[in-house]
């Protein structure tokens, strides 16, 4: 079987590669649990020189790496040099702080007098291999944030990246490898979707995690729920963003903006409803549909390009067909709904940015995740009926509210669904703060402290004198 790169920009196929067979799967998850013998006495010292050698050589590379992420998925070019910089970053945040975040944490005294113990604390392990299933929309950072915890908490990892970004798959498992870190500590495997189950119930995993589309998610857990092993999965989201009439309007309109088409609008995380109160829907709704569609569609390696490819032509395929449902059922398009016209972009899976409103529950778009730039529009009456509307999800992954008022803020963060809130700004990750979801957006927590205990045993020690 062949795993290839190829260009979402042109259709082109600029590489094949061949998969890994089932004697480099065993020789890599071997070599994976070998290292883990001895790479979890490592001390926190020398996980984090390993880590900030790592975090330098990403940043000599970040021009380099940044133009194979545009070329093998077509996010703008500024964009990939962005997200190769935030992994540098992070790697450093967890070498500054995992020591602290995994320290020993210990009980009051009167507690552990009561348990009958002379001293009890809390002492947090490695647990071995963990496989990462991973995206390619964001390929470098979605297994960076896993990759640095795991490794800090001295844990060995196993990459099975997506099939269509072969190419940074195989940097970052040479990236470790050029950081000096143990033979076998973190590798990638070219394999396909049908050769995970495999590798999952390889006893010698103990555990995995999944960033990608709720099918994915549920056949992950599914064969590691058998196995009774540990997961962690982040998975789609249709994150609302909410304008109140005491909002900062032309903020919100720029933000909004960004937060829809980041990444080509190729975000778990990108907001995709917009649910605006009736007093402020037609200043909201004219000011951000003129600036989606003065949006610059085109190659992802111009400096001067907004939005690129979508990633697959499946994926474009996909998008089509949620705004031409949309549209059949009467939604209004208020700008874009097709591909772009221009010659030189027809080669590629480009979309305009889109803009719809008028949608109703038997559109699929209001319960199906669009994965690309297309933005829905609700006019709401009231608060109440802004979070009946932004609740009205399978998922719950993140959310964005607007408004100056307190109250209106007590409320939000009180009754919305999802694992984040952010205020009068769009939905950002950040390694200082946990990432997740709930409902049909996943569970767990990555980043932060939540993230790196995720993959740690909490050993309970108690002891008399």
């Amino acid at each position: 079987m062949g795993i290839a790169t190829v260009n979402p920009a042109t259709g082109e196929t600029l590489r094949t590669y061949d998969a890994h067979g089932p004697e480099e799967v065993e020789r890599r998850i071997a070599a994976a649990h070998e290292a883990y013998r001895q790479y979890r006495t490592t001390s926190f010292a020398e996980r984090s020189r390993l880590l900030r050698v790592a975090a330098t050589l990403l940043d000599e590379d970040n021009e380099d790496i940044a133009r194979t992420m545009t070329v093998e998925m077509g996010k703008p070019i500024a964009a990939a040099r962005a997200e190769a910089a935030k992994c540098a970053k992070a790697m450093r945040w967890y070498a500054k702080n995992a020591e602290q975040l995994l320290a020993d944490e210990h009980p009051a005294e009167s507690d552990v007098q009561d348990s009958g113990a002379d001293v009890a604390r809390v002492h947090y392990r490695p647990l071995g291999p963990i496989l990462a299933v991973m995206p390619w929309n964001f390929p470098l950072w979605q297994v960076i944030r896993f990759a640095a915890p795991a490794l800090m908490a001295g844990n060995t990892g196993l990459l099975k990246h997506a099939s269509n970004v072969p190419r940074t798959a195989l940097y970052l498992g040479d990236l470790f490898r050029r950081a000096g870190y143990p033979d076998g500590c973190f590798q990638t495997l070219l394999i396909g979707s049908r050769d995970v189950e495999a590798v999952l119930r390889d006893p010698r995993v103990v555990a995995a995690t999944l960033t990608g589309s709720e099918p994915a998610g549920r056949a992950v857990a599914a064969v590691a729920g058998d196995e009774v092993k540990k997961t962690v999965l982040e998975l789609g989201g249709s994150d609302p963003y909410i304008v109140m009439p005491s909002a900062d309007i032309v903020g919100a309109v720029k933000t909004a903006v960004t937060a829809r088409v980041q990444n080509n609008g190729q975000s778990c995380i990108a907001a995709k409803r917009f649910i605006v109160h009736r007093d402020v829907y037609d200043d909201f709704s004219e000011r951000f549909t003129a600036a989606m569609n003065a949006l610059t569609v085109g190659d992802p390696l111009d400096e001067s390009t907004d939005v690129g490819p979508l990633a697959t032509e499946q994926g474009r395929a996909d998008v089509e067909a949620l705004v031409d449902d949309a549209v059949a059922r009467g939604a209004t398009v208020l700008c874009g709904g097709h591909r772009p016209e221009e010659p030189e972009l027809r080669s590629g899976w480009y979309y305009r940015p889109t803009v719809l409103t008028g949608i109703t529950p038997d559109m699929r778009i209001h319960h199906e995740e669009a994965f690309g730039p297309v933005a829905t529009v609700y006019p709401v009456s009231d608060i109440e009926e802004a979070v009946a509307v932004a609740n009205d999800s399978p998922f719950g992954l993140s959310s964005n509210v607007w408004t100056r008022s307190q109250e209106d803020i007590a409320f939000f963060v009180r009754d919305l669904e999802a694992g984040g809130v952010f205020v009068n700004g769009m939905t950002a990750s950040h390694p200082a703060l946990p990432f997740g979801g709930i409902k049909r957006s996943g569970y767990g927590r990555e980043l932060s402290g939540h993230g790196i205990r995720e993959f740690c045993n909490a050993t309970t020690v108690w002891q008399r004198a």
